[in-house]
């Protein structure tokens, strides 16, 4: 995705980076999976944090409220993967998810999760 793109992916990706924080401050993930502007159909996927997180329905209401405002989307489905899914997985959600962040992915444990060696 270049600077210049201007699809409905790239917009909804754009969204979600800058709508959208609270999902990296609590150490979660995002990635536009579809967004056809044909059918207008939008799918997110959700990781990192948001798996099996207590506030993700809400996260995911607030994301589904938001796009369905926009004149070119439909249908929007907001996936979070549960947690028991994961056991024995990669710990990364980029790996789980197989999100580069530096092409469409967002989010990491940034300052939320500074690590013991912050301490």
């Amino acid at each position: 995705m270049s600077d210049g793109d201007d699809s409905l992916r790239a917009r909804v990706e754009r969204w979600l980076g800058r709508e959208m924080p609270i999902i990296q401050m609590h150490g979660g993930t995002s990635a536009v999976r579809k967004a056809d502007p044909n059918t207008g159909e939008v799918i997110v996927e959700l990781g990192g944090g948001c798996s099996g997180c207590s506030v993700s329905d809400v996260t995911t209401g607030n994301i589904e409220a938001a796009l369905l405002e926009w004149e070119e989307i439909e249908d929007v489905t907001v996936r979070v993967p549960d947690p028991r899914e994961q056991l024995g997985g990669p710990e990364q959600a980029e790996s789980i998810m197989g999100i580069d962040r530096t092409e469409g992915g967002r989010g990491d444990w940034g300052s939320s999760n500074p690590g013991k060696s912050h301490f």
